[in-house]
């Protein structure tokens, strides 16, 4: 469903100017490149819709004093592409702080029983202290896997995920990996994501993805056969149950979901993903960098979907058939249809609740494109929307989504953020959890999208009826208006009638 509306051109141009003139003039000119209104463009998509221009730069360092909303490589690493792996143990390799601040915080769910043949909500660390960083870690490392081992027999393998020290004290954590790999015959993976590499977490996407590349593929002989109908599903991390909708729908029209990376996944879906016929990809920010090296060593083709709302989910159903043949795009339409009664029922509930409603987003990767067309499906209008770590070809893709005057911020600050927010005054945010609190402070609506604010699935046409539900109690819950405290409240005079 295309929702035909246009966004104000002149009040967000206006807006970048208000908040730029209140930088020094050396920060405003480096912000100024990061805010844009997006403008249309004269080329069209495949189906004929619009493509907007969203030029911003992006996957730039933030500017030293800012609040920005980033994350770090090892968050990138550990916290989005490893820590889902559920029969691997993963190290967080320094002090405390890392892994007990990011513990279990992305809802990936998965099934196995913890501590014994899975460990994704577990906290491993090395727990450095000051000697550690005068004399070294790699004795620690060592004795801590052996205590790995023991303690747990029935995992799968480990990851060394570094913190910022171990790469300034220069730490081999890939000899200590080699050696200990081969004493217990097991994969032992060291990740190079100090959080001080790169600008964002998303440098921490692509050493991760490296390092499935050079310590996991072709390191096992894989004993598995290969079927017809074989995919991967990538960069989907079962947040609140993603990745079981999505799977759930592949399997419906004939296909065959061999790994899921890396939500509920275990290693040996990994190490089996070069089998694969096509690699579907979800997050592509964090994961097309491994998708590129299977197509160029393997021979195995991707392409992204997207299972958020409807139109996106027929759309990416019909493109995925398309690439198998005839039998697979006639149960793809077999399961379109199957479905049509309960989306048309959710639009029909929803739809009168929220038409016109208007939402701003600023999230991570993906997600600021993807959600988009999930809203409108259910009548509501994209303000504003930016990324947290997106690279240009990120916004290249945005452009595809968007209306022309929606309102386009990278890496945006808290302070500009707030200033939008306030004069905008959407209906409704989708952010994360930083900046939940102070936006229901302004007395707006919100709703955390990085991990469904503890709800979910929102893939599939399961999770568009449980989407749509949360948006509605976001935006319709009777307690905005109360957000005025009594004696603020402006009262209508009574009726000249009333008196007598």
């Amino acid at each position: 469903m295309s929702l035909d509306y246009e966004n104000d051109n002149a009040l967000h141009e206006k807006l970048i100017e208000e908040v730029l003139s209140h930088y020094p003039d050396k920060a405003a000119k480096r912000r100024k490149k990061h805010l844009s209104v997006a403008k249309n463009k004269q080329e069209t998509a495949e189906e004929g819709q619009v493509v907007s221009e969203c030029d911003v730069k992006s996957n730039i360092k933030s500017i030293p004093g800012v609040m920005t909303i980033r994350g770090c490589a090892y968050a990138g690493s550990k916290g989005v592409v490893w820590g889902p792996i559920k029969d691997m143990v993963h190290i967080s390799h320094g002090p405390v702080g890392c892994g007990q601040y990011s513990w279990s915080q992305r809802r990936n769910y998965y099934v196995g029983t913890t501590g014994i043949d899975a460990f994704v909500t577990m906290q491993f660390t090395s727990d450095f202290q000051e000697k550690d960083i005068v004399f070294g870690g790699d004795k620690k490392l060592e004795k801590i896997i052996d205590e790995i081992e023991e303690l747990f027999p029935l995992n799968n393998g480990v990851t060394v995920q570094s913190e910022c020290p171990i790469g300034l004290i220069g730490d081999d954590i890939e000899a200590v990996s080699r050696k200990k790999a081969e004493e217990y015959k097991t994969t032992i993976v060291p990740v190079r994501c100090e959080g001080f590499r790169g600008v964002s977490q998303s440098l921490g996407h692509h050493i991760a993805n490296d390092a499935i590349r050079d310590w996991v593929f072709d390191t096992t002989e894989v004993a598995y056969e290969a079927g017809r109908y074989d995919v991967n599903v990538i960069g989907d991390y079962n947040i609140g149950g993603d990745a079981w909708a999505s799977r759930i729908l592949l399997e419906e029209i004939g296909l065959h979901v061999v790994g899921n990376w890396s939500g509920d996944a275990t290693l040996a879906e990994i190490e089996r993903a070069p089998t694969a016929k096509l690699n579907l990809i979800h997050c592509y920010r964090s994961m097309n960098y491994i998708c590129r090296h299977m197509e160029e060593k393997y021979g195995v083709p991707w392409m992204e979907y997207n299972f958020f709302g409807p139109s996106q989910i027929e759309a990416s159903l019909r493109q995925i058939a398309k690439h198998f043949g005839p039998e697979i795009e006639e149960r793809a339409e077999r399961v379109i249809a199957k479905y049509s009664g309960l989306t048309d029922a959710v639009i029909d509930k929803y739809w009168p609740r929220l038409h016109g409603k208007r939402v701003m987003l600023y999230v991570g990767g993906l997600r600021p494109r993807h959600v988009i067309t999930a809203y409108e499906d259910l009548g509501i209008e994209i303000v504003g929307t930016g990324y947290e770590f997106a690279h240009n070809d990120d916004y290249q893709r945005t452009g595809h989504y968007v209306k022309e005057g929606t309102l386009i911020y990278d890496d945006v600050t808290g302070y500009e953020l707030e200033k939008f927010i306030e004069r905008i005054r959407p209906d409704l945010v989708g952010s994360g959890i930083k900046e939940k609190y102070s936006v229901q402070k302004m007395g707006i609506p919100f709703r955390q999208m990085h991990s469904w604010d503890y709800s979910g699935p929102y893939h599939g046409y399961d999770g568009f009826a449980i989407f749509a539900r949360d948006m509605d109690l976001a935006v319709n819950n009777p307690v905005w208006d109360l957000y005025d405290a009594p004696w603020q409240k402006v009262t209508m005079p009574a009726a000249s009638g009333a008196a007598e």
